[in-house]
């Protein structure tokens, strides 16, 4: 059972019927182009000809970006607890244990340092598959740490995001990671080492308003939607309809919020090449 059920008919977000990186031989595009999953492995996971940019983790976002794969994961086994004794339709321990099952994962973030092109970089990034990529208090611990290491080696950080927002399980203690988070990136800005925040689809909530958009390069990946609140909310909130293409990576970047686009294939030359002039 998914971690959050939508009851009513009839409601749909830019986000439902996107595509996890696939597990079987084969995987069918939104357009209906049939790849065999070595060759979208072989692609960086975009899809040839349609340059669909498939959802994918921290597994592969690590063997995409980390020089032959090898890097040292910070905070490996650190799992959330649960100080508010939360139960919604089941308790909250059980919801983390069976995520962690499902998707061999502790939280929603891994952290980990390495070379990338030959260069040193710590990097965290998020994973939408346990429970919607939320924030808690792992997730902002997990991130502080990641950056304290990047402060104490003087080592570029890179921050990945792909959440549905704050962890409602959490409540406050989840919220609070928001200022943890971006009072840590302050003290990498006044060490004078570079911060670059990839968003990936989607990213909003908490995590939009907080580390993902305080980078000193907010870069994102194609199509990927960003934004606080969804469309849906907004579009009843204010009683008007929304530009076309609306929290797309492209309206975002055409409003002044992100520094460019890059297409995953690109990723690690074009990271390398900007940590490069930074340095």
């Amino acid at each position: 059972m998914p971690w959050f059920k939508r009851t009513d008919k009839g409601i749909l977000t830019p986000t439902e019927g996107k595509r996890e990186v696939p597990d079987g031989l084969w995987f069918k595009s939104p357009e209906g182009k049939i790849v065999h999953t070595r060759e979208l492995k072989n692609n960086a996971y975009v899809v040839p000809e349609e340059d669909y940019h498939v959802r994918i983790g921290s597994k592969e976002y690590f063997e995409i970006l980390f020089d032959n794969n090898a890097f040292t994961e910070l905070d490996a086994d650190m799992e959330s607890a649960d100080p508010l004794n939360f139960v919604d339709s089941k308790p909250y321990p059980k919801r983390i244990k069976e995520s962690q099952a499902k998707v061999s994962l502790k939280d929603a973030v891994r952290s980990a340092y390495g070379k990338m092109d030959g260069l040193d970089i710590v990097i965290a990034c998020m994973d939408f598959s346990f429970i919607g990529g939320s924030m808690g208090s792992v997730v902002g611990e997990k991130i502080s740490r990641a950056i304290n290491h990047s402060i104490k080696t003087k080592t570029p950080f890179l921050m990945i995001s792909r959440s549905g927002g704050a962890r409602m399980m959490e409540a406050g203690l989840s919220l609070m990671q928001m200022a943890k988070t971006s009072a840590r990136l302050a003290l990498l800005d006044e060490a004078k080492i570079p911060y670059v925040s990839l968003l990936t689809d989607p990213t909003t909530g908490g995590v939009t308003a907080s580390y993902a958009m305080l980078g000193d390069f907010n870069i994102a990946e194609p199509n990927s939607l960003i934004g606080f609140a969804g469309p849906r909310v907004i579009r009843e909130t204010i009683g008007k309809d929304l530009p076309k293409g609306f929290q797309s990576a492209e309206f975002v970047l055409e409003h002044g919020f992100l520094d460019f686009i890059v297409d995953r294939r690109n990723l690690k030359a074009k990271l390398a090449t900007l940590l490069r002039m930074l340095a």
